[in-house]
């Protein structure tokens, strides 16, 4: 049927999952808000979303209102508004909201690829929280595309799941961290390379530095992945013979990732891959499984960090810029692997030249990471660890990797909290 046709599941006081990443289902989604003004209460709820969404309209903000996961880019301003909200939780556990009936789903929007000679749909790209909402939805619609590859792991959906099915070929979303990488990325990256074992597993947050971090790799050996998502900077690893799989405890021999975003090369990558193997977040994001890896290394990024280790990475003061998503399932997960070494990588200043680097975080900011997970942070400037130090070793090797401009006033703060001298 049509797109038009089909979000006509949706009724008054729903709440309306939104398959997200690369699989966002623009097309049902839009028509979903075109019924702006003929439906009321309406919830929709998702983590990253991509591509133009078509919500700044005083009908649809009427009408809809957006519970937000994880905060993306194409939704933030629909989120920090008055018809949006955030909602705070580890990535690993949001598939127990769904599963639980803590936030029940009444249809499901999803991006599948074409039924197999068995009925069935792969959830492609994005398995994540996706598989978890599909499992306890109500209704289930489907934007079926041929062009989704289909991944091995836990995203099947067999074509009876779905109440409607619309076919729309159309090119997935591509994202190129490459191009977003700077001077300071690269030497960032280059710092928390040196930090990698031979033999260890990786985590890669999203963004140029972990890009960056991928191309200082070249010469490691037996590298394994199991990471939430993973781009193109993991392909001439692979390709290369530096990632492996083989040392690996948990699922030894293949890459495991929740969802994959990047540019076609890669989709194409895993389209029926047996050494790929997506799964959902509840699997991939569990400390417990995580831990069980040698030399788990995560890398994260965030916002901001005070000179006691508190990270900020989910917003800016008050205003919700991204969410907690994965970051302290994985700095968790790493720290309790063997050899394991969880990092924050930042650059020191932002793009206006503010210090990442602050006396304390900024009122109203969120906590993602405590100052007691925290161990590695490298910013262009160095690297430290801030593990087992106390909050006056911590503050002076913090102020050691902040930007030079930065240092003077720092130094001021720390003299006037800690009542010392460097």
């Amino acid at each position: 049927m049509t797109t038009a046709e089909a979000v006509q599941l949706v009724t008054n006081g729903n709440r309306v999952f939104v398959h997200g990443g690369a699989a966002t289902p623009l097309s049902l989604l839009n028509a979903l808000l075109d019924r702006a003004g003929t439906l009321q209460d309406v919830e929709l709820t998702a983590i990253s979303t991509y591509g133009d969404i078509r919500w700044n309209r005083p009908e649809v903000l009427n009408s809809f209102y957006w519970n937000s996961l994880f905060v993306s880019e194409n939704v933030r301003g629909w989120v920090n508004g008055e018809r949006g909200d955030y909602v705070p939780i580890f990535l690993s556990e949001i598939p127990t909201l769904f599963d639980k009936g803590i936030l029940p789903v009444d249809v499901a929007l999803v991006h599948v690829s074409p039924p197999d000679g068995h009925g069935y749909c792969s959830l492609g790209v994005s398995v994540d929280i996706a598989v978890s909402a599909v499992r306890n939805a109500k209704k289930v619609i489907a934007l079926v595309n041929p062009l989704m590859p289909k991944v091995h792991g836990d995203g099947f959906v067999h074509q009876s799941k779905f109440d409607a099915m619309v076919w729309e070929e159309h090119d997935l979303y591509e994202v190129n961290y490459a191009l977003r990488a700077d001077a300071a990325d690269a030497q960032i990256g280059k710092y928390v390379a040196e930090l990698v074992d031979d033999y260890a597993t990786l985590q890669m947050g999203i963004g140029g530095i972990p890009d960056s971090v991928l191309q200082y790799l070249t010469h490691h050996k037996g590298l394994g992945i199991h990471t939430e998502m993973f781009s193109d900077g993991v392909l001439p690893l692979i390709e290369n013979g530096v990632v492996t799989n083989e040392y690996k405890k948990v699922q030894r021999g293949k890459t495991v990732s929740s969802f994959v975003l990047g540019s076609r090369k890669v989709y194409d990558f895993i389209d029926n891959n047996p050494s790929v193997c997506l799964m959902g977040t509840d699997y991939v994001n569990d400390v417990s499984v995580i831990r069980k890896n040698p030399k788990v290394v995560s890398i994260n990024s965030a916002i901001e960090i005070d000179l006691t280790g508190q990270i900020c990475a989910d917003s800016i003061g008050t205003y919700q810029f991204s969410g907690i998503g994965g970051q302290m399932d994985f700095m968790r997960g790493a720290s309790l692997s063997e050899g394991g070494k969880p990092i924050i990588a930042l650059p020191s200043v932002t793009k206006k030249g503010i210090s990442r680097i602050v006396p304390m975080l900024k009122e109203g900011a969120g906590v993602v990471t405590t100052r007691g997970h925290v161990h590695y942070v490298v910013t262009e400037y160095g690297v430290v660890n801030l593990y087992g130090k106390n909050m006056d070793q911590r503050a002076k090797l913090l102020i050691s990797i902040a930007h030079p401009d930065h240092r003077e006033t720092l130094e001021r703060a720390y003299t006037e909290r800690f009542k010392n001298q460097l």
